[in-house]
């Protein structure tokens, strides 16, 4: 249809072209009486999308307004942002012209005002292509004739009038999922049958639960797809070993947090009689397995990654194969394809070469005992683990000498620490704090790093069909902005157009270590960034200041490392020599794949980061009128955001800033009181007092002490 649409548009946008009717055109476009009823289908798609007009002779000409589609992104108070492709800027549309579009909606909108460096283009919604969501999960409220749900996504933007024949079992505050059975129109509110009860709303695991319900999270695998999983066992094939590189007389680790299940990668290094090292990095050969286009590669697709949800994983391939026979347990033989690299004192990588291997892992090591033994710091370890020291101090040595050369590059080393968030059985919280990093784990980074990195730029020489993980340079507006908030630490990135470099944030990034500003400002930079990934064609990475960039060490919970996993045996299978015809082939694979991945991981980005924000607020529910410390981490027009030592943020609004009015100074982004002139600027320290927390609306406000 699509190919049938820019024909037609093709034939009436020529300088020939004058209105006529819809046979004159079959006619003169000499389409096939058979195909008639087909075009004339296409014809009316195009009008109904505004593309095509027709007048009062029926006849057709090409819409004389512009009219663009995109995503309809609702605010809680009834206006919204529509974002066209390859446009930076969002249109503006106000609640008496959004057609009664809902939180991301498909619409067609037409520009009523254009935008200015004061104010955004605003539009209007001239139709609803697509509704994004035919379910919602929500919170049932019964009535006594009916009943409502309300969303809770708050910026769906209507609630759900239930009538009591479609209220199935549901009780007043449970959690429910609801089909709409009519979206709103006419100022009616939308309206909809429960499909699913989910527990009441304090019930242990309900939250989790919502959460993978509203977002169609695949939280079970099809029998077929285990049944498939479950062929392999856990033992290797005997056959495939004579086709492999045996590593098995070698002392090889893993090296993870406590509670990893699924093991992907193993690391040796050895010093070489030259002086340089000899880097060893081994990941599990989950393509040995998942075959291209079989039942587990198809759901591994749809899944595109796996999804952490905080003592809850939905992961991309089954346990059958993550924590069996693909993941790389001490003591068993494992299939791999390892990235051997020779690299001399300085950190260049000066040969290199991929193989396929077997191996026997050595020992199931954690971050915390590697740290422990490098630091001698607990007696029972470092004697538990003494025939091992000389492998783990190999290891500190050259991860040292990587991680000075990145820096030296311009990496972007942003010291943002991560949340600790602890549950107990039920999946309530009991603390929550900053998960504390070790040089253990930037061993393992950096050699990562450096791996994919070999492997990216190999491929990318080779002109193979890859995919590779992108992050352009950020805009130079973004850098402005972002020189506005520096300004009141006495810092400024120099860029222009054509010079952006990662050095010049890396020199900011260095400046404030271990200064109390460091967290605000590395958040600052970080959501100055673009947003990295994955993409069939080569364009670097910023921040790793890299040219050559790929995912290949994560095979068991990222589909892209898995796709290019299948690209390497290929070129190992056919000893580099492929035909044209499966490299074009597999070029249209990766584009298609390397877009479903990226798709699939902003939907993981946004469902862990709501699972946090809801278990944060359910954590200070508790802690209602409790005091902390914290900095301002951001300052709006409508207050300022507070975050906490324990990496709890929460907002403080104007009317809990005491008895002054502030004024919202944008230009340097702070607040200013009108009568004592107290200002207030990112980066400040204040104490705070929590005023209220919901879990349900997943906010926490503090007011100032």
């Amino acid at each position: 249809m699509e190919e049938q649409e820019s024909k037609i548009l093709a034939f009436m946008k020529d300088k020939e072209y004058v209105p006529m009717k819809a046979k004159e055109m079959a006619m003169l476009m000499r389409v096939p009486k058979n195909e008639y009823r087909d075009f004339l289908e296409v014809l009316g798609n195009l009008e109904l999308n505004f593309k095509i007009q027709k007048n009062r002779k029926s006849k057709y000409r090409i819409t004389e307004k512009n009219y663009y589609d995109g995503i309809y992104r609702k605010n809680q108070k009834g206006f919204g942002f529509v974002k066209l492709e390859n446009e930076e800027e969002e249109i503006y549309i106000a609640k008496e012209n959004s057609c009664q579009a809902l939180n991301g909606d498909r619409v067609l909108i037409e520009k009523i005002e254009e935008g200015n460096k004061i104010k955004s283009a605003e539009g209007k919604v001239v139709k609803i292509l697509k509704h994004e969501k035919d379910t919602i999960v929500g919170i049932f409220q019964n009535s006594k004739n009916f009943g409502f749900v309300v969303p809770d996504d708050k910026n769906f933007g209507t609630d759900i009038f239930i009538s009591k024949k479609d209220m199935g079992k549901a009780r007043n505050n449970h959690k429910v999922l609801v089909k709409i059975t009519k979206y709103p129109q006419k100022g009616k509110k939308a309206e909809g049958k429960i499909i699913e009860v989910l527990g009441n709303v304090n019930e242990a695991g309900v939250d989790m639960l919502s959460l993978i319900k509203e977002y169609k999270l695949p939280s079970t695998f099809p029998e077929s797809v285990v049944q498939e999983a479950k062929y392999f066992e856990n033992k290797v094939d005997k056959k495939e070993i004579p086709h492999r590189v045996d590593f098995r007389d070698r002392e090889i680790f893993t090296i993870d947090g406590e509670d990893a299940k699924d093991l992907d990668d193993a690391v040796r290094v050895e010093k070489l009689e030259n002086g340089n090292y000899k880097l060893e990095v081994h990941i599990a050969d989950v393509s040995f397995y998942v075959k291209e286009n079989s039942l587990l590669d198809q759901e591994a697709l749809i899944r595109g990654t796996s999804i952490y949800m905080l003592g809850r994983v939905i992961p991309m391939l089954p346990r059958e194969l993550s924590n069996g026979i693909c993941s790389l347990n001490a003591g068993e033989d494992r299939f791999t394809l390892s990235c051997i690299m020779e690299i001399d004192e300085k950190g260049n990588v000066i040969t290199s070469e991929i193989v396929k291997g077997i191996i026997q892992v050595t020992k199931r090591m954690s971050y915390t005992e590697v740290q422990a033994i490098l630091d001698q710091s607990e007696e029972a370890i470092s004697k538990k683990y003494q025939s091992y020291l000389s492998h783990f101090e190999l290891m500190e040595e050259l991860a040292s000498i990587l991680k000075k050369k990145r820096m030296e590059q311009g990496y972007l080393n942003l010291d943002i620490p991560e949340s600790k968030i602890d549950l107990d059985l039920e999946g309530k919280v009991t603390n929550i704090s900053k998960y504390e990093t070790t040089f253990a784990h930037e061993i393992i980074e950096q050699f990562m790093l450096t791996a994919n990195e070999t492997i990216a730029e190999k491929f990318f020489w080779l002109e193979a069909p890859f995919i590779y993980r992108v992050h352009e340079d950020p805009d130079l507006e973004k850098i402005q902005e972002l020189n506005k908030f520096l300004f009141n630490f006495g810092m400024k990135i120099k860029a222009n157009q054509d010079n952006i470099f990662p050095k010049e944030f890396a020199k900011i990034i260095e400046e404030v270590k271990g200064k109390e500003e460091e967290k605000v400002v590395s958040n600052l930079i970080l959501r100055t960034l673009k947003v990295a990934r994955y993409e069939a064609e080569n364009k670097g990475h910023f921040g790793i200041a890299s040219k050559y960039y790929c995912h290949f060490t994560s095979p068991i919970r990222r589909y892209p490392d898995l796709f290019i996993h299948r690209i390497i045996s290929k070129y190992l299978e056919e000893n580099y020599d492929v035909s044209e015809k499966w490299m074009e082939d597999h070029q249209i694979q990766a584009e298609e794949r390397a877009n479903q991945s990226s798709e699939r991981e902003k939907v993981a980005t946004k469902v862990e980061r709501e699972a946090e924000d809801l278990k944060k607020a359910e954590y200070m529910e508790k802690r209602i009128g409790e005091e902390y410390e914290g900095i301002i981490s951001s300052v709006t027009s409508f207050g300022i955001f507070v975050e906490l030592e324990n990496t709890v943020e929460g907002l403080i609004r104007f009317e809990d800033l005491g008895d002054e009015y502030f004024i919202y100074d944008e230009e340097r982004k702070r607040l200013i009181g009108e009568r004592t002139n107290t200002t207030y600027k990112i980066g400040d320290k204040v104490s705070i007092r929590v005023k209220k927390a919901s879990k349900i609306l997943r906010q926490i406000d503090f007011e100032l002490v």
